[in-house]
């Protein structure tokens, strides 16, 4: 009887500030649906880096006849050069770093880059103008700069690269994409717990009268709090239900039917089961806010 009249009480409350619970369930659902996507985006980054740090490589490239480089001044790398270079990734020093090494020659640069360029390019550059590559695959990616330092200055040698340092400026783009989407959160999470608190005094001031009678006849404070309190947590579930829906919606239509079809240099994308790992900390962080500003609110109410 006690639990039916408290949720009765909150029921009520909800019905008599329908205007102000429609504001309180808006201003959750944008403020959880930004927070639900700044942590997907922050997964994103995370699976993104450490597929492409598991696949990136360094790249030493010899001389060609055209380099400019130093170390060049000889012009093109001789066999004897490259022999060096491969000899010296096989050696002891350098070996348990790396866990692949592939080379190409000049032709088979050439064949490459017209996969790349297409067919119509092949008379703009010969293959001897195109550098003799080392890729080298590492053990640990974080490694990269043993080889860089070990090939760097050396003659023959135009130019040592590794390949994270064309990633990085993307990552952090995401990055500083992820705090903004933190940021307007934030704001909003905040424009919801002063909303949520306001809509309570508003409900405490309309039923005074209610509440100076039941404090008359003996109600205690956690009986006359309690479905005020509920009160803000059914308008914030309702809000992160919404923001729950968005999420998934946005995974499975923003991304599954449409990111991965058409940015191909991605194939690692978050998916619904990402999304719904996110889901119950909305809810959760819903919730609980709703709870703390709502109780908050009610007890400053019930002391003034």
């Amino acid at each position: 009887m006690r639990f039916a009249l408290i949720m009765s009480e909150a029921f009520t409350g909800l019905r008599r500030n329908i205007s102000m619970v429609v504001s309180v369930v808006l201003v959750t659902f944008v403020s959880l649906t930004f927070v639900g996507a700044a942590m997907l985006m922050q997964m994103q980054i995370g699976t993104m880096r450490d597929f492409w740090v598991e696949r990136a490589q360094v790249a030493v490239f010899m001389c060609t006849s055209i380099s400019t480089a130093a170390t060049c001044a000889n012009g093109e790398a001789a066999p004897e050069q490259v022999e060096e270079v491969r000899v010296k990734l096989a050696g002891e020093a350098l070996g348990p770093h790396i866990r692949e090494v592939v080379f190409l020659d000049h032709e088979a640069a050439y064949r490459e880059l017209l996969e790349l360029a297409g067919e119509e390019n092949a008379s703009v550059i010969t293959p001897d103008q195109l550098n003799e590559t080392f890729r080298i695959t590492l053990v640990d990616p974080s490694q990269s700069e043993v080889i860089i330092e070990a090939f760097r200055g050396m003659t023959g040698v135009e130019a040592v690269e590794d390949q994270m340092q064309y990633l990085e400026p993307l990552f952090s783009a995401l990055t500083i994409a992820t705090y903004i989407a933190v940021g307007i959160a934030v704001l909003m999470l905040i424009a919801a717990v002063l909303l949520i608190a306001t809509t309570i005094r508003l409900s405490a001031f309309a039923r005074r009268r209610e509440l100076g009678i039941m404090r008359l006849v003996g109600a205690s404070n956690r009986f006359i709090q309690t479905p005020f309190i509920l009160e803000g947590v059914f308008a914030a579930l309702l809000g992160s239900l919404l923001a729950s829906a968005a999420v998934l919606s946005g995974v499975f239509f923003g991304v599954d039917r449409y990111l991965r079809n058409r940015v191909e240099f991605v194939t690692t994308w978050v998916d619904l089961g990402d999304a719904w790992l996110v889901v119950p900390v909305l809810i959760l962080v819903g919730v609980l806010l709703a709870a703390l500003s709502a109780g908050f609110a009610i007890r400053r109410w019930l002391r003034a």
